[in-house]
């Protein structure tokens, strides 16, 4: 029952977390490209892209769809912060990094709690036997 809690705390706070930075992508866009600058990155397409991925990973993993696909948004958005976090640190900014530490320990919390709390297991999430029948 613990881990069930944990997963729905911590999937929707992290779903909330990649919602509102969509919302300020939309809001601030020309801040967020000046802060993107800073950072080294110059590309005004990204922008765009990010909003989409930044609202259909967490759309992918709450609603659960398709297993692959939720898989597939757990994988990009850990990169996803990772590379964000690692991006802050590099330009020496390490406060910037902090949205991503926080973002990695939720995606952690989602991850490996959500075999127990779905009804459906993932094949790649702890807590999964997985049978091996060999021809006789």
């Amino acid at each position: 029952m613990t881990a069930t809690y944990i997963y729905w705390t911590s999937t929707v706070l992290l779903s909330l977390l990649y919602f509102a930075s969509a919302a300020l992508y939309v809001t601030k866009g020309a801040d967020v490209r000046k802060a993107q600058a800073e950072l080294g990155y110059s590309a005004s397409h990204l922008v765009p892209f990010m909003i989409a991925v930044k609202v259909l990973g967490p759309i992918a993993i709450l609603s659960r769809f398709n297993l692959g696909l939720s898989d597939l948004a757990y994988a990009g958005i850990f990169y996803h912060l990772i590379l964000s976090g690692l991006a802050h640190l590099g330009v020496r900014k390490p406060k910037g990094a902090i949205p991503a530490a926080v973002g990695l320990m939720l995606l952690a919390g989602s991850f490996l709690t959500q075999n127990m709390a779905r009804e459906v297991p993932s094949p790649y999430a702890p807590g999964v036997t997985v049978q091996q029948t060999t021809p006789n």
